[in-house]
């Protein structure tokens, strides 16, 4: 992607993520320094699952290494090639691995497509139907009036038929999720509202839907462990239909898992593998499953060592960096080095550059980001691999906005780096005290 296909929002809402500090959720093909040597391996990974397989991939790096940043990438390719996606992030209080229902629900309420933001989950459905519509009258099986207009009854009894064919593997295990589907059709065709929403809350997974909407559908309860998984199975194949050839769920920072009580910590495990058991037996055509964690987790004894069958199924030997295997189930992301840093600077300035004054580009030039992100780097200890999120955030907050709005602005006169704690996360923050601390154990020799 080049900036001339960045539309002006586009752009704007990528530089205000950047000036916050935080990672934009589009136009990332913008950064994906270093990430060019995955490409081909994953758009074969994600052919594969738009042709009714399954994919797992396990993306390994240290704290700061750019796993969300990847996980959003790669959600941006996903997207361009219709699928629908889901980032998750693991927390022991929030989204315990270990209830998958809980996990569902989270995912249904991150759902997004190219064209819809979370959650995307009512408008794929009602696309569905739509769909379901298009089929039959396609078949021409639906009796029309003396209009032409088919009989209105008449169609929704052959969409009824054919949802119970599409989703006949799904109702052999979780019958509640096709009668929910058909009871939300009704509900809706009748203007009956109330009852529509709460049954797309129920196929959503959320609790405390009232009685009178699952009285509509003939379902009783909140959805389980066990009945999530047939959810999640059912919502494959609605978007299937729908136009969208698959799924990416990303389960981001799931080295969360180290940190909870031991019992909890097994359970969740547990679950993971049993996901990708589920996998394995061919029950989610359409699904590519990604995990973030770091090396502690994919290594350690309080992660997936834990597990002797989950750690079989990850093991994956590493070598040399530059002879990784992209196409191993594992694949460890080696962060940034002060040459990275420089080249993902100057792709910030040159996209800042096209709404702003001309002379960014001179002012602010390669040889002064070099120096910049040298600063950065140094402030935390020489760790270049943590240092992206604050080098870019110093970059359009201090120096770029500056430049773009006063004429007389030199950065390299009039802009000195500081950090202070309260800007940084944990992670930073360790590095740039451990630099302090490191630096006051130098000894001088003074006269």
């Amino acid at each position: 992607m080049v900036v001339s296909e960045v539309s002006a929002a586009r752009r704007r809402e990528v530089i205000g993520a950047l000036r916050r500090g935080t990672v934009p959720h589009a136009g990332l093909d913008l950064f994906a320094v270093g990430l060019e040597r995955f490409e081909n391996a994953l758009d074969e990974e994600l052919s594969a699952v738009a042709s009714k397989g399954a994919v797992f991939k396990a993306v390994r790096g240290e704290y700061g290494s750019g796993k969300t940043f990847f996980a959003r990438w790669l959600a941006e390719r996903a997207k361009r090639r219709g699928f629908a996606v889901s980032e998750i992030q693991v927390s022991e209080t929030e989204t315990p691995l270990h209830r998958l229902e809980t996990v569902y629900r989270r995912l249904v309420e991150r759902l997004a497509t190219s064209s819809h933001r979370p959650s995307a989950l009512r408008d794929v459905i009602d696309g569905w139907f739509y769909t379901l519509e298009e089929d039959v009258l396609a078949a021409g099986s639906v009796a029309t009036d003396p209009k032409g207009m088919p009989d209105a009854a008449a169609l929704q009894h052959e969409v009824d038929q054919l949802l119970e064919q599409r989703l006949a593997s799904v109702a052999r295990t979780t019958p509640a999720f096709a009668a929910a589907l058909r009871a939300y059709r009704r509900a809706a065709l009748s203007g009956d509202t109330g009852v529509a929403e709460g049954l797309i809350a129920w196929i959503g997974g959320q609790p405390n839907v009232s009685a009178a909407a699952k009285r509509s559908a003939g379902i009783k309860g909140d959805l389980d462990h066990f009945g999530a998984l047939g959810f999640l199975q059912g919502l494959l194949t609605v978007l299937r239909d729908s136009g969208h050839p698959g799924l990416l769920v990303v389960l981001d920072e799931i080295e969360t898992l180290q940190r909870v009580r031991s019992d909890v910590r097994e359970k969740g495990l547990n679950a993971l593998r049993q996901l990708l058991d589920e996998m394995d037996g061919g029950r989610f055509p359409g699904l590519y499953l990604m995990i973030t964690g770091t090396p502690a987790f994919y290594d350690g004894h309080q992660g997936v060592q834990r597990l002797p069958p989950l750690a079989q199924r990850l093991a994956t030997d590493f070598g040399e960096p530059r002879f990784d295997n992209p196409r191993a189930v594992q694949i460890r992301l080696s962060g940034f080095d002060l040459d990275k840093l420089t080249i993902l600077g100057g792709r910030v300035r040159d996209l800042y550059a096209a709404d702003a004054v001309p002379r960014i580009t001179t002012t602010v030039d390669d040889a002064y980001i070099g120096d910049l992100a040298k600063a950065v780097t140094g402030e935390l200890g020489g760790q270049a691999g943590i240092a992206p999120r604050l080098f870019l955030r110093k970059l359009v907050e201090q120096v770029l906005d500056r430049v773009d709005q006063f004429d007389d602005f030199d950065p390299r006169s009039h802009y000195s780096l500081t950090l202070s704690s309260a800007e940084l996360s944990d992670v930073e923050r360790n590095a740039w005290r451990q630099r302090a601390a490191d630096a006051d154990d130098v000894e001088l020799d003074l006269p």
